[in-house]
């Protein structure tokens, strides 16, 4: 059996390098088993560093480099509809609280069937459907994240060390100049104060 050991974001994933496909619906999609058979026939386990979500469009990397398509299942929804935009907002924040996942387009929500009563309760119009489901994420929901983050902070790190070798350098140059122009500030006071007709005066410089 084929071990599946990264995600690869559906930004980043190559065509030409995709070996299969597993179709999965949205519970599956947020807590994918750990054995999974692509349409092709192709069996695979997860060995993943960390648990994570998959979106429709991503892959999976196997240990061999190939990939495995990740695509979104169709799956028995209600297509809600109102005349009024206010109910569908209202059926949105009902929703919401409830913590019923939902799809949210210009004018329609795609919804559980399971939440056939609350949408009446609003007066909406809805109609059975098959469709891929790709609700919202929750606002606390950090799976598509961790990799950016990761990234970030790598980032920050190798700034802070170029900042460092910078900072020193500078400093070592400076240092460098200080002695330099100290040098010739010495050579001077010494060439001009025993030069012949030299008086000092109020406006003369040297510390005596």
């Amino acid at each position: 059996m084929q071990r599946a050991t990264a995600i690869v974001r559906k930004v980043a994933v190559r065509a030409d390098a995709i070996v299969d496909t597993i179709v999965l619906d949205h519970a599956a999609r947020q807590a994918p088993p750990e054995s999974l058979t692509a349409e092709g026939g192709l069996s695979l386990t997860l060995a993943l560093a960390k648990a994570a979500a998959f979106e429709d469009g991503d892959a999976l990397r196997l240990e061999d480099g190939r990939l495995v398509a990740i695509r979104a299942a169709g799956e028995p929804l209600l297509e809600v509809r109102a005349e009024n935009p206010a109910r569908l907002l209202r059926l949105a924040w009902q929703l919401g609280g409830s913590h019923v996942p939902a799809e949210i387009a210009a004018d329609v929500l795609y919804v559980p069937r399971s939440a056939a009563e609350l949408v009446r309760g609003q007066g909406c119009a809805a109609t059975q459907v098959t469709r891929a489901f790709k609700p919202e994420r929750a606002a606390h929901d950090h799976s598509q994240c961790g990799h950016d983050h990761h990234a970030h902070d790598h980032h920050a790190h190798e700034h802070h060390d170029h900042a460092h070798h910078d900072h020193d350098h500078g400093h070592s140059h400076t240092g460098h100049d200080h002695a330099h122009d100290h040098s010739h500030a010495v050579h001077d006071h010494a060439h001009d104060h025993g030069a012949p007709g030299h008086v000092h005066g109020p406006d003369c410089k040297h510390d005596h």
